[in-house]
């Protein structure tokens, strides 16, 4: 089990890396031949691993994903809600 949560984290790591690459090139700030190897959806797909990899991660260490997201929007909310009195 160890193995596989530390191998879906390197797993999180090298695709957010690509994320980052993804945006940069999204807003032309990569080197031209870079920039010409990109498709329409490239964005998108990378976008969609972090996901698939994080909820792959979460699976693995048993988080209740909707859960623990229904609990961190309550307390952003509330955040929200505080700072607007």
């Amino acid at each position: 089990m160890r193995e596989s949560v530390l191998a879906r984290m390197v797993k999180l790591t090298e695709e957010v890396g690509e994320l980052a690459d993804e945006v940069l090139s999204s807003q032309g700030d990569q080197r031209t031949e870079k920039l010409a190897e990109k498709g329409d959806d490239a964005l998108g797909n990378e976008v969609a691993d972090v996901i698939i990899t994080v909820l792959l991660l979460a699976a693995a260490l048993k988080v209740d994903v909707p859960s623990a997201l229904m609990k961190k929007i309550e307390k952003i909310r509330t955040r929200v809600y505080d700072r607007g009195r």
